[in-house]
């Protein structure tokens, strides 16, 4: 059987807009059609979730993806995903723990399972319920920060 985020790629396209809030990239991508990923699309999401510090490149779990994608249709079709953070080294990651962030350090960014993101033009408390209601995994609502952290690990929330 497949997994549930291949399933809902295989049924609906997915097509994101992203905006890097420390970088100023933009990308418009379509990552899935009604037969499953796309290969290209995948490597461009790769890429523009890279460790911005290190430049690093890793591979973005899809389901991540298709937790925004399902996010955007249902709360703002032609939405962007402001990017705060995505894919982070082991090497960023503990730096990020040494000052004293809240990091976790066993943290899902390390994997490319996780992103930090807000959708514009949506209150982040509204996109936090949406992704609570997916029970796809992991949501962190951080409100002081205006941001939401999505991820592909266990259902849980903080």
């Amino acid at each position: 059987a497949l997994a549930p985020s291949v399933r809902a790629a295989a049924r609906t396209p997915g097509e994101l807009s992203f905006y890097h809030i420390h970088t100023g990239e933009k990308l418009s991508v379509a990552f899935a059609d009604t037969q499953g990923y796309l290969e290209d699309g995948l490597s461009e999401v790769d890429r523009f979730l890279r460790d911005f510090r290190t430049a690093e490149v890793h591979h973005i779990d899809p389901g991540v993806l298709d937790i925004l994608n399902a996010a955007r249709l249902a709360l703002k079709p032609d939405g962007v995903f402001e990017v705060i953070s995505g894919y982070r080294s082991p090497k960023t990651n503990a730096m990020l723990r040494s000052q004293g962030r809240g990091v976790a350090k066993r943290s899902l960014h390390t994997q490319g399972r996780a992103v930090d993101v807000r959708l514009r033009g949506v209150p982040t408390a509204t996109f936090r319920k949406f992704c609570l209601k997916l029970e796809r995994g992991g949501v962190g609502y951080y409100p002081k920060s205006d941001f939401v952290h999505v991820d592909t690990g266990r259902v849980r929330f903080w």
